[in-house]
C-alpha cells in the first residue's frame, strides 16, 4: 500500500486525483484550506474504497501552511510515495489591473510552495530510492499570456530541470499541462466561461487518467489530450511576436469577462 499526498484535493483536478488513486488502493493525505470539506472527502473515499485518508489543513499562501505540508512529506515513518502539487488559482484581470498583493500570493502558491514541497518530497524519496512528484501546470505555460501563464511556465521549467538532476535516483518528476478543465477554478476567480467553445473543455477524470499513464511511461511533461497536443505543436512553430498577438486576442475572446 502506497501513500499519495494531494494539495488542493477537494475540487477539480485534485479531487479527480484523489478519486482515482483511492480507487487504485492508495492511501491518501488530503491537503486544502477547508477542514470541513476535507473531512467529508476523506470519509467518502475511506467508505467507498477502504483506504486510509488523512486530513491536513493548510493554506499554501502562508509560510506556516507550506511548512506543515513539508513536515508531513519528510516524515520517514509515514512515507509519501507520490506528491501531487495541484493547489492553484487564477486572478481576474489583466496585468496592472490585479492588485500586487494578489499577484504575489499567486507566486507564493504556484512557485514557492511547489519548489519547497517538491524539494521536501524529493529529498525523502531519494533517500528511499523511489517516489514521484506531479506538478500541475497548464498549457498557458507555453503561451505569452499573463502572469498566470508565467507562473506555470516556471513550474514546467523547474520540473524539467529537477527531473534531469534526479535522473537515476528513483525519483520521477512530471509537469502536467492541461487546457480548460471543468472545475471550480474559473468560478472561484470570478471568470465567465460561456464564451469558451465546448470543444476546448476537458474532463478532470480523463485528465488524471492520462496524467498517471504518462507518469508511468516516464514522461516529464504531460499534455493530456490530442487536441491540446496539436495546438501546442502549432504554437511551437509560430513566430513569438505573432503568437503573442494571437494569444492576447484569444485571451480577450475566451478569457475572463
Amino acid at each position: 500500500m502506497t501513500t499519495a499526498l494531494i494539495t488542493g484535493s477537494t475540487a477539480g483536478i485534485g479531487a479527480a486525483f484523489a478519486r482515482r488513486l483511492a480507487a487504485q488502493g492508495h492511501d491518501l493525505v488530503l491537503v486544502a484550506r477547508d477542514t470541513k470539506r476535507l473531512r467529508e472527502q476523506a470519509t467518502e473515499l475511506h467508505d467507498r474504497h477502504g483506504i486510509e485518508a488523512e486530513v491536513l489543513t493548510g493554506d499554501l499562501s502562508t509560510d506556516s501552511g507550506i511548512e506543515g505540508v513539508a513536515e508531513r512529506l519528510t516524515d520517514q515513518r509515514r512515507p509519501v510515495d507520490l506528491l501531487v502539487n495541484n493547489a492553484g488559482f487564477g486572478n481576474k484581470g489583466r496585468y496592472l489591473d490585479v492588485p500586487m498583493a494578489d499577484e504575489l500570493t499567486m507566486l507564493k502558491v504556484h512557485c514557492e510552495a511547489v519548489l519547497r514541497l517538491t524539494s521536501a518530497a524529493s529529498g525523502a524519496m531519494r533517500e528511499r530510492g523511489r517516489g514521484a512528484v506531479v506538478n500541475v501546470a497548464s498549457v498557458a505555460a507555453f503561451l505569452p499570456r499573463g502572469t498566470y501563464g508565467a507562473s506555470k511556465a516556471w513550474v514546467v521549467q523547474f520540473t524539467q530541470g529537477a527531473a534531469k538532476d534526479l535522473a537515476g535516483s528513483g525519483v520521477r518528476l512530471m509537469a502536467l499541462c492541461p487546457g480548460f478543465v471543468r472545475t471550480e477554478f474559473h468560478q472561484r476567480a470570478g471568470m465567465g466561461t460561456d464564451n469558451i467553445p465546448k470543444w476546448m473543455w476537458l474532463d478532470a477524470d480523463k485528465v488524471v487518467a492520462a496524467a498517471l499513464s504518462d507518469l508511468a511511461h516516464g514522461k516529464v511533461v504531460s499534455v493530456p489530450d490530442p487536441r491540446y497536443k496539436a495546438l501546442m505543436g502549432l504554437a511551437k512553430l509560430a513566430p513569438r511576436p505573432l503568437l503573442g498577438g494571437v494569444t492576447s486576442r484569444t485571451g480577450r475572446k475566451y478569457g475572463p469577462r
